[in-house]
């Protein structure tokens, strides 16, 4: 009899909508490859983000803007096929959607029909309401993204908190519920204080992720990096560190230099033997060369 645990369901966003309304919260990470889908898959993570952070924290990008759609596709691809039930989100990086409604609609179609993600996300409001619903309308789901939204951080002001002041605020909640009116089936609130979201929640019939946007989310989302202590760069404030691999990953692979360049690795037990009688033979036929 098998001991492998039964799959999960593959979550739909029709089921977030339901854990929504029964109040039951919801596990959102990054993934930007094939190990860490599954990874996510086995500690079963409900939604997975391949988010365009993946610019900075796996190809070296100094801010998301650079990463291509093409670069996005490869590792959407390699996330989906290490998942089996997480949702599979999906960024549309900078430049591939805001121009026009066909523009947003022919990315999203690309990134559905070569990767099998199950959703893009999109980030802002503004003229980014018209690009969600022109893809919703074209069948996919989208997810929605305001506050921090990293490909506009320079016209943000840089990498810091969004809707500081009771305007500010007020522009962060216009663009959530645009966005939540255009079809939009879940919506990242990012760096905003606690109280707008708070006094926003009440309005949003949608599932909201939080990522440095307080409790009253309905799920929260951090990148997988940041999480498991992997990447080098300075955290968030947001950022809660759930382990520190960085740091044994360093101290591992010093081990090995320290092993190789002292003969003690590989041992014996690391190599591959051949019978005695063929190996004897072996150095007669390379003598008789």
């Amino acid at each position: 009899m098998s001991t492998r645990p039964a799959a999960r369901p593959r979550v739909a966003p029709a089921d977030l909508a339901a854990r929504k309304a029964a109040g039951e919260r919801i596990a959102m990470v990054t993934a930007y490859d094939h190990p860490s889908a599954q990874v996510a898959e086995a500690a079963g993570v409900d939604v997975v983000l391949v988010g365009d952070s993946a610019a900075m924290t796996v190809l070296g990008y100094d801010s998301t803007v650079p990463v291509t759609v093409d670069e996005m596709i490869m590792l959407t691809a390699a996330v989906r096929r290490g998942l089996q039930s997480p949702l599979l989100v999906a960024d549309l990086p900078f430049g591939s959607y805001e121009a026009s409604d066909e523009i947003a609609v022919a990315t999203a179609q690309r990134f559905v029909k070569e990767t099998g993600c199950d959703a893009v996300k999109i980030e802002r409001g503004g003229t980014s309401v018209d690009r969600a619903r022109a893809i919703v309308r074209a069948g996919i789901p989208v997810m929605g993204h305001v506050g921090l939204t990293p490909q506009t951080a320079t016209a943000l002001g840089g990498y810091r908190a969004q809707g500081r002041t009771a305007d500010d605020a007020l522009a962060v909640c216009e663009g959530a519920l645009a966005l939540q009116e255009a079809g939009c089936f879940a919506i990242v609130f990012e760096a905003i204080p606690s109280d707008v979201t708070d006094a926003l929640m009440p309005r949003m019939s949608v599932p909201v992720i939080g990522i440095g946007a307080g409790p009253a989310t309905d799920g929260q989302v951090l990148v997988f990096h940041d999480l498991l202590g992997i990447y080098g760069g300075r955290a968030a404030r947001f950022v809660k560190r759930y382990a520190e691999l960085r740091g044994d990953m360093i101290a591992g692979v010093e081990r090995y230099v320290a092993e190789v360049r002292a003969g003690q690795y590989p041992a014996t037990e690391h190599g591959y033997s051949m019978p005695e009688e063929e190996s004897a033979r072996l150095r007669e036929l390379l003598d008789a060369l």
